[in-house]
């Protein structure tokens, strides 16, 4: 064997959107970085080998896409690719090249493909080294640093080190969690591959191997929340765990899920009534032979995440992520098991005891759980990071996991720069962390930018216009082409008030006087509907509480088809001057409130889950309202809110619709200042979950062409000039400092949207 010894500031192990996010953060922040991934491509998970496309909170809330280094990679996907997400399974080398692409561009990033971690070197309660064999190569390479990231997913560094980790279940009396059993256990959710099919335009044949599994009983599909309902691929529940051991008896779940998978395309081939005739044509394209794991090691770090930090969103001062995904405990053994995961046992019901217990989220997550406790220099990011298996239910999904490794990538590089330890920056620097991963994209739900080196917090702001909100119906159009939904979240939609709901709405400038509904009454009969405006925090603020009540009134529907009905607010209503109303109206399964046509920015809807408790409504719409007087929530001056995405405010400028591009955003300055950096967050890329976007997709809220001008002495010089833009972010280094007092951004035009929308800029 060749002896090759490499020393770097940061060792990011393991290569999944975790793994990568971590590497490309600390090479980002100036660590001299190596990634060590012990299979041939990246994305772990997400990628061609194993093929689960990447989950995250916007399945389940509105604007809640995850953005940061993860966003970079989606948004580039989704614009590059010609194939069609359907679900798990269909993922094509598209993805694993732009992965592989961006990694390969990031300064001082060392990737090291196909090398595997055998041990590690520990000295007292720092690791040294991790030490490696890269295949088919006869290379050991031994790899030093002051810090290492451990995103293995089997937590095999942090084992190897020594460190404490937990696997399995806590019990009841631990934390009352209230999806622990009663008594601690050793289930974990299991392991899962996939497959995909290819539909040949003739009937094709399929033979069961002797060796697979065959399955003659439609009840075990059926009545056991094991659907067949895609016949090109997919299934996350072809899912083995217990009675296995994940890690040591890995290869003996991937053949037993290979007979299964087998098993599961011979019946919809050849034996389901429901699903032969559809499947007629299809042949198998593909099979993973890389299981996809959910469950092992949880190292236990300086802060234990629990269930309830999910369910009530816990803020944490060092509040680093955030996630959303619902408390997704699968049942222990999968296809082994009487029936699959709970929620698709029971038919995915949106108001379900359980899908009330298990709606979570957005929630902050907090750096200390990212810190490994028994060594120094070690941190993780992943599905092994401090958390109990009630709350890893929630964190483990990878657009989540993708988000805590840029987190990491960004602690590891500071205390490399600034020469302290990882519990330093736990305890004494976790605010820097938070304002650089704001600078790089991400979204902290309990954190606002308060960089004192942007010179755009001290600029007055104007534009050429301002978009209005004076609401939508449903004959409203929308720039929205290339969005759709999520099939697993597209539940139908019925617009009757079959419980309450809620459309939220931004207040700003003049005082809202009235708000009309559009209604229908299909019966013959006037209906009555209450009417109650609600003080909410933010657009994910589900709480259903007569302390909330600002007013309340009875609606009357004559019979008949979308109508407008007028609710005149009572003076006096303390609204705020700027911030969210939550419009609810009551149960009334004669009535319908109908859906807009057109989506309008920052406005979302919800309707009650269970008593006190609402959910989002459908799949990120606005419901048909009008206000009157129209509200200012779209003013220049959004940019610089701190936020950019809508949360407790829109946080968003946008031009005003009726006005043709190019429009102008302008910050102006008491006094000059030399002007060397730019950084502009767009619109787009947030609302709904990664597999609503279709092949090719640019957000057409997104700003494509653009020019940024600064006066110089009294006239306009453009200093930059960008076209055919589809990323979200974008930060702009000009060749030399600028000194002036006036910069402006001109929007010459949009990827299909008719205003100019800008989230955020800086300026440095």
């Amino acid at each position: 064997m060749k002896k090759v010894s490499e020393q770097y500031d940061v060792v990011v192990c393991g290569g999944g959107l975790a793994g990568v996010c971590a590497a490309i953060a600390a090479a980002r922040g100036g660590a001299k970085t190596a990634l060590v991934q012990d299979r041939p491509v990246l994305g772990g998970n997400s990628s061609s080998e194993v093929r689960v496309t990447p989950h995250g909170a916007a399945a389940f809330h509105a604007y809640a896409r995850e953005t940061g280094i993860l966003s970079e990679l989606l948004i580039e996907e989704r614009a590059v690719n010609h194939e069609a997400i359907f679900e798990n399974g269909w993922t094509n080398s598209v993805w694993d090249m732009v992965i592989y692409d961006l990694v390969q561009n990031t300064e001082n990033l060392t990737l090291h493909l196909n090398t595997a971690v055998l041990g590690v070197v520990v000295e007292g309660s720092t690791l040294r080294s991790v030490e490696c064999r890269v295949g088919n190569a006869e290379v050991d390479l031994s790899l030093k640093a002051s810090i290492f990231i451990d995103c293995t997913g089997d937590s095999i560094v942090a084992a190897e080190a020594g460190c404490e980790w937990r696997m399995g279940s806590e019990g009841k009396a631990e934390f009352n969690e209230p999806h622990a059993p009663a008594e601690a256990n050793g289930d974990i959710m299991g392991n899962s591959i996939h497959f995909k099919t290819k539909d040949m335009g003739r009937p094709v044949p399929f033979k069961l191997p002797s060796w697979a599994i065959e399955h003659t009983d439609g009840r075990y599909f059926y009545d056991q929340g094991r659907l067949p309902k895609e016949v090109r691929g997919g299934y996350w529940w072809i899912e083995i765990g217990v009675p296995y051991d994940t890690i040591h008896e890995a290869e003996t779940i991937r053949h037993e899920l290979t007979r299964h998978t087998l098993g599961v395309w011979d019946w919809i081939k050849n034996k389901d009534p429901k699903t032969m005739k559809l499947a007629e044509n299809y042949a198998l394209d593909w099979i993973g032979q890389v299981p996809g794991k959910r469950e092992s090691r949880r190292v236990m770090g300086r802060y234990l995440m629990n269930e309830w930090d999910a369910i009530h969103c816990t803020e944490h001062p060092d509040e680093i992520a955030f996630g959303g995904w619902f408390i997704d405990i699968h049942t222990p053994g999968g296809l082994l098991a009487a029936t699959s995961e709970p929620a698709s046992a029971e038919g995915y019901s949106e108001t379900s005891e359980y899908a009330s217990r298990s709606y979570a989220g957005p929630y902050g997550v907090p750096l200390r759980m990212l810190v490994a406790k028994d060594i120094d220099n070690l941190m993780m990011a992943g599905r092994n990071v401090s958390a109990t298996h009630c709350a890893l239910a929630t964190v483990r999904v990878m657009a989540t996991t993708a988000l805590m490794g840029q987190a990491a990538g960004v602690a590891a590089a500071l205390a490399v720069e600034s020469h302290i330890r990882l519990d330093e920056v736990c305890t004494s620097h976790f605010n820097t962390v938070q304002q650089r991963l704001l600078r790089e994209g991400c979204f902290l739900p309990n954190v606002r930018n308060e960089d004192p080196l942007d010179l755009a917090r001290a600029a007055k702001v104007s534009a050429t216009s301002e978009s209005l909100f004076r609401g939508v119906g449903p004959e409203s159009v929308g720039a929205h082409e290339g969005l759709s939904f999520w099939r697993d979240q597209a539940v139908p939609l019925r617009e009757e008030l079959l419980q309450r709901r809620g459309q939220w709405v931004a207040v700003g400038g003049d005082t809202l006087r009235s708000v009309r509904f559009c209604l229908s009454n299909r019966t013959t009969h006037v209906q009555h509907v209450e009417v109650r405006a609600m003080r909410v925090k933010h657009i994910w603020d589900y709480v259903v509480d007569d302390s909330m009540v600002l007013a309340g009134a009875t609606l009357t529907v004559d019979p008949g088809d979308q109508q407008w009905i007028n609710w005149t607010l009572p003076e006096g209503i303390e609204l705020p001057q700027q911030g969210y109303v939550r419009f609810d109206l009551l149960e009334n399964a004669d009535v319908s409130w109908h859906v807009a046509g057109a989506i309008e920015p920052g406005h979302v809807s919800a309707f009650e889950m269970a008593p006190g408790k609402m959910r989002r409504y459908s799949s990120g719409v606005t419901l048909a309202l009008r206000v009157d007087p129209p509200q200012r929530c779209f003013a220049a001056s959004n940019v610089t809110s701190g936020q950019t995405r809508p949360h407790a405010w829109t946080n968003l400028w946008r031009s005003d619709p009726d006005l043709s591009l190019p429009q102008t955003l302008t910050l102006t300055w008491d006094e000059e200042h030399a002007v060397s950096v730019i950084d502009l967050t767009f619109a787009g890329h947030l609302l709904r979950e990664y597999h609503a976007y279709a092949p090719f997709y640019r957000d057409p809220q997104c700003v494509k062409d653009y020019d940024v001008q600064v006066d110089v002495r009294g006239t306009w010089q453009t200093v930059l000039s960008v076209r055919d833009n589809y990323q979200r972010l974008r930060r702009h280094s000009l060749f030399a400092p600028v000194v002036t007092s006036k910069l402006r951004v001109v929007v010459t035009a949009t990827n299909g949207d008719p205003s100019a929308a800008i989230y955020e800029i800086r300026v440095y």
